[in-house]
């Protein structure tokens, strides 16, 4: 009887390893022995990868408009901070990403690299605006300047921009190339005063998901 009871542990224990081991191939994260999940800063590359737009490319993207905006003398030399509205992102690539976290992230590069030298419309905040000056208006709230004079500015320039990618793919792999284009509008005369562009190219031996 302890012969069975050894041959059945034997078994047993055989086949709760070659499950972990199948679960380990095939899983493609690598971390640390114990660990589950491994903290990265968004501008790190890690070991799950795709050909496809990523953190990294965001970060980078973002910082090199950030400061080629801030080159412009219509905006370093500009005598009044210049009002700026973003306007959406054009996505023309195959992947599925939030565009708009491009804007986003210039914005939040520019108000802390240029300080006072631009100012952000929050136009996508528009109904909770006009409430609350509608509300000022009818005296229903106070105001620390005369309700008569609560007006939405206009902008001075709109910033846009559009993702657009070429693919291939091959039984050796997918390459994508993925070019980042954005652009300064005159709101009056509708004259493009500053447009740069970034490119990345990746190439894997396979594709991944991106939601």
């Amino acid at each position: 009887m302890n012969s069975t009871f050894a041959k059945l542990t034997l078994t047993l224990s055989s086949a709760a390893v070659l499950a972990l081991a199948a679960g380990c191939a095939s899983s493609g994260v690598k971390n640390p022995s114990g660990t589950g999940v491994t903290r990265l800063n968004a501008d790190e590359q890690g070991t799950v990868t795709g050909t496809g737009i990523e953190s990294q490319d965001l970060v980078a993207v973002a910082d090199k408009m950030a400061r080629s905006i801030l080159s412009r003398p219509q905006i370093a030399n500009a005598p009044q901070p210049p009002f700026i509205v973003l306007e959406p992102v054009v996505n023309e690539t195959r992947f599925p990403i939030n565009k708009d976290m491009f804007l986003s992230r210039i914005q939040t590069e520019l108000i802390k690299q240029a300080g006072s030298k631009v100012t952000f419309l929050a136009r996508d905040r528009m109904a909770a605006l006009e409430k609350e000056r509608n509300l000022k208006r009818q005296g229903e709230v106070t105001a620390t300047a005369d309700p008569a004079a609560q007006e939405f500015r206009g902008a001075d320039y709109f910033l846009t921009g559009k993702l657009q990618g070429l693919s291939t793919r091959t039984s050796k792999g997918t390459s994508d190339f993925i070019q980042y284009d954005f652009q300064l509008i005159d709101a009056r005369t509708s004259a493009i005063i500053w447009a740069d562009s970034a490119d990345v190219k990746k190439q894997g031996q396979e594709d991944a998901a991106y939601r």
